[in-house]
């Protein structure tokens, strides 16, 4: 077992991607087993250090276009602002990077597979709650947080960033979160406080949280202007221009094969498929659907829970025949808008190989 899986209470089984910064994420076929992904195999996406802070010397700062500049002790959020609980998924932007590096190199990036997602309740106070208190300017457009971390990039030493548009920071479901899955968060996970942007790719969800700035534009941080932006296919890193990257914040459409594993050797016959797949934030998961013929029948996955809202994903199985031979199992998932997912992975290419959400593809031997 990796010291670094024991340093931070990590299930035997978790996958570590890297050490320094600490990366990893649950085995596909441990992800789908509960619909709320116990915290020792909730996935870990971090860029430097794990700041270990005392709650007692904590403070939040929340400034800039404020009419009341707030400095908020642990104690002082949970007192002052009610305390609520949601449920929420939350994914890696790179999450199947791994098919994407299949259509052309993308260096200097973690090769994630499809297990960069996780789901768990947190608890906490609403973001809106803390704002109302500081009395946001008319003019504010985001707010952009800023971590207790130490990253380096461009020569620069900084804490971890990123912004939202003011109008999700004011949605309730955004929170201020000190606790999840019913217990305190953990140092990995943002200990003692950490942003849960429901919807939006993990990277905005900020942990080790100790600013809040409300501004006309959005955050400056590297992690905004920067690292997280998506551009198209034709786009090289020698080429890149970054003011036109696209800000990554919604969450796509997406469903994924989690049993059985590519390679996997199955006897013929009826066998079961497990898998998750995830809304874009506005829409819940209508239908996810399986065809073993490249797409030319289609099958529908049954839902595994009755719960189903835009926050969360939905776990589904589905019963299919198999003869020998290698079989493609193929899955894609509509949402209750009529959104779909792309066919194929080199349409949505791009050189930091995030947001990969086209049909997921698994093949399989299958004997007598």
């Amino acid at each position: 077992m990796s010291s670094a899986v024991v340093q931070h209470e990590k299930h035997p089984a978790f996958i570590v991607q890297t050490e320094e910064p600490f990366n990893g994420n649950p085995p596909l076929d441990f992800l789908c087993q509960e619909f709320v992904t116990s915290t020792d195999l909730f996935f870990s996406r971090n860029h430097g250090n794990i700041p270990l802070i005392d709650p007692a010397h904590y403070r939040l700062s929340v400034s800039g276009m404020v009419r009341t500049p707030l400095v908020l002790t642990l104690d002082e959020l949970r007192e002052r602002f009610p305390r609520v609980e949601l449920m929420a998924t939350l994914q890696c932007a790179g999450n199947r990077r791994d098919e994407l590096i299949e259509v052309a190199p993308i260096p200097g990036e973690l090769p994630w597979g499809a297990g960069a997602i996780s789901n768990a309740v947190w608890s906490g106070v609403r973001l809106r709650d803390v704002l109302i208190a500081a009395g946001i300017e008319r003019r504010a457009r985001h707010a952009a947080f800023v971590g207790l971390d130490d990253v380096t990039r461009l020569g620069k030493t900084f804490g971890f960033g990123g912004s939202i548009p003011v109008e999700k920071a004011f949605l309730p479901e955004t929170l201020l979160a000190y606790e999840m899955n019913g217990h305190p968060l953990t140092p990995v996970h943002g200990h003692p406080l950490r942003v849960i942007v429901p919807g939006y790719i993990g990277a905005r969800s900020v942990k080790w949280l100790r600013e809040i700035r409300l501004q006309t534009e959005p955050s400056d941080n590297y992690f905004q202007q920067r690292a997280y932006k998506l551009f198209p296919p034709h786009v090289r890193p020698e080429t890149v221009r970054w003011e036109e990257g696209i800000m990554l914040g919604e969450n796509t459409l997406n469903a994924v094969i989690s049993y059985p594993a590519a390679g996997d050797e199955l006897p013929a016959g009826e066998t079961t498929v497990l898998g998750y797949s995830i809304g874009d934030g506005h829409n819940v998961v209508q239908t996810v659907e399986l065809s073993i013929d490249g797409g030319k029948t289609w099958q529908t996955a049954d839902f595994l829970t009755g719960r189903q809202d835009v926050w969360t994903w939905v776990l589904w199985q589905a019963q299919i025949r198999l003869t020998p031979g290698t079989v493609e199992i193929i899955a894609r998932a509509k949402d209750s808008a009529g959104n779909s997912q792309p066919r194929d992975a080199q349409d949505i290419w791009n050189f930091k190989g995030y947001a990969n959400n086209a049909w997921h593809r698994v093949s399989v031997q299958v004997h007598e």
